[in-house]
């Protein structure tokens, strides 16, 4: 589970760095900034270089402004702004040489669908993508910038509701983790019926759902760690026995069988390819 293709993960340069760093949104801006910390670390620390990405705002200038001033009052040695504004035109030599040099990218938060318009599927979102992979640069999302981590991306939908079909609605995110499916603001706007339902479409999927002020920090393609003051729940349908969903109408509730849940908190981690939740401590 999650190899990202075996071939680029087993050529991937031994790093102790996480690559991609999911936050739930609402992350601390304020007082200790734990994960934004965490985020400026893997990326270098003081050294860090860092370019933002707000094309899922609407308000790209004041929201790539108030990520700035936080980089760069946590120690960033350099932060630039990708003001993307419509659909990035640049060619593969043009879009390496505005990555060359940059340790890590922060997507924020708005409307994922509006990102993946602006840069997914364009070659410079291939070279960031290819970088992380390669271990050479560190990914960061918040909030619609998690959301469009996977290849299958929650694009909107209901909460507190019994699954069923029309609790959610999907398209084409990233692809960053592409055998995960995440939904964000998980608990703090009850979206657990929308991810079973999610991953119930998709059962070649792992569901990760983040907490507000939580980070699911992948630090290569086997573990997942959890940083923050939330929980990351992870929905495994590997073992699913049954399930409704291919033949009820988009408003009759889901049966599904055997579904596992895991619950993790900071300190807590989980193995991707083994599919197994770790304690803290371990």
């Amino acid at each position: 589970m999650l190899d990202l293709d075996r071939q680029r993960t087993s050529s991937m340069a031994p790093s102790l760095k996480p690559s991609v760093i999911v936050i739930g949104g609402g992350e601390d801006k304020v007082q200790d900034r734990k994960i934004l910390r965490a985020f400026v670390e893997a990326a270098g620390g003081a050294t860090a270089r860092i370019a933002i990405v707000p094309s899922a705002s609407r308000e790209p200038e004041i929201i790539g402004n108030i990520y700035r001033d936080i980089f760069r009052s946590l120690g960033a040695e350099a932060i630039d702004v990708w003001d993307i504004r419509e659909r990035d035109r640049r060619t593969l030599s043009e879009a390496e040489v505005v990555v060359d040099g940059v340790t890590g990218v922060f997507m924020t938060g708005g409307d994922q669908l509006r990102l993946c318009s602006m840069i997914g599927d364009t070659p410079l979102f291939h070279t960031v993508r290819e970088r992380v992979w390669q271990g050479q640069l560190v990914l960061a999302g918040t909030s619609a910038g998690a959301a469009a981590m996977g290849h299958n991306m929650i694009a909107g939908g209901g909460s507190s509701e019994a699954p069923h079909k029309d609790i959610v609605s999907m398209s084409v995110g990233l692809g960053i983790l592409p055998e995960v499916v995440v939904d964000q603001h998980f608990h703090n706007r009850n979206r657990m019926a929308r991810l079973m339902t999610a991953i119930a479409a998709h059962p070649d999927r792992l569901g990760v759902g983040v907490d507000e002020d939580t980070a699911a920090i992948f630090e290569d393609a086997r573990l997942l760690r959890v940083l923050g003051r939330g929980t990351v729940t992870v929905v495994d349908p590997g073992e699913v026995s049954y399930s409704n969903q291919f033949w009820v109408n988009s408003t009759t509730p889901l049966t599904i069988h055997n579904l596992r849940v895991h619950i993790l908190s900071e300190g807590s981690a989980y193995h991707l390819l083994k599919r197994i939740p770790i304690s803290p401590g371990v």
